[in-house]
């Protein structure tokens, strides 16, 4: 079975585009499953049910989700391949811009919409710079020159990954997609394979369910703003 994560910021239309891919394997007879990772709510498992895909859903709530992510990840993947899945999609929303849900060997996705600013690639963090595809949506929207510049901007954070334009809701691009997907490696299981990037690292009070603000009650790893005169 082929996993392949996709990671993106909030309404960037990762959805969108799993789902336009997943028509383009459905033409080849490859069947795939999706696991959606978020923190609080989502509707998007509606919409995969509608089309038809099954799919798994599981909230991080105060959990941190990148831990959370890592620490199911093995239990899905071993519940899609006996389930005899060719494809297992996981989709993660990359809320803090910290998250890191990619991992080494496995084909990482990460979907991000020119709407956003030309400027927003320096601003989301490994999901983008440790990605193996960038997917840029909403590129109808914009003009030519935004579009490059929005590119240009992608490359500069992350030289190594295949830029390339999907339309979510016409599926223009999804089939260029599919043909990357499709060269991803197979994977018996996830043991012994790592994280491309750490988790975030913070563990205090706060993490642990402390309101009170003082520096008296902050325990453990914190860190401090340098405020310069």
């Amino acid at each position: 079975m082929k996993l392949i994560t996709f990671a993106g910021p909030p309404s960037s239309g990762k959805t969108s585009v799993i789902l336009q891919l997943i028509k383009c394997l459905k033409a080849e007879d490859k069947k795939a499953c999706v696991v959606k990772f978020d923190c609080l709510t989502s509707f998007d498992h509606l919409r995969y049910k509608e089309n038809g895909v099954p799919v798994q859903i599981g909230f991080s709530d105060k959990v941190c989700p990148d831990h959370y992510f890592v620490t199911n990840i093995e239990d899905v993947h071993y519940w899609a391949k006996n389930k005899g899945y060719d494809y297992l999609i996981t989709e993660s929303a990359g809320l803090c811009s910290r998250c890191s849900p990619h991992i080494n060997g496995v084909l990482g996705v990460c979907v991000i919409d020119t709407l956003s600013g030309v400027d927003t690639p320096r601003k989301v963090g490994p999901m983008l710079k440790e990605a193996d595809l960038v997917v840029v949506t909403k590129g109808d929207i914009v003009s030519q020159a935004e579009r490059e510049v929005f590119a240009f901007n992608v490359r500069q954070v992350n030289a190594q990954a295949k830029v390339m334009f999907v339309n979510g809701i016409t599926g223009q691009g999804a089939f260029m997609l599919s043909k990357h997907i499709k060269e991803a490696a197979e994977h018996q299981t996830l043991q012994g394979n790592t994280l491309r990037f750490t988790t975030p690292s913070a563990v205090c009070s706060y993490c642990l369910g402390e309101t009170r603000i003082d520096r008296i009650f902050e325990m453990n790893m914190s860190k401090r703003l340098e405020i310069k005169e």
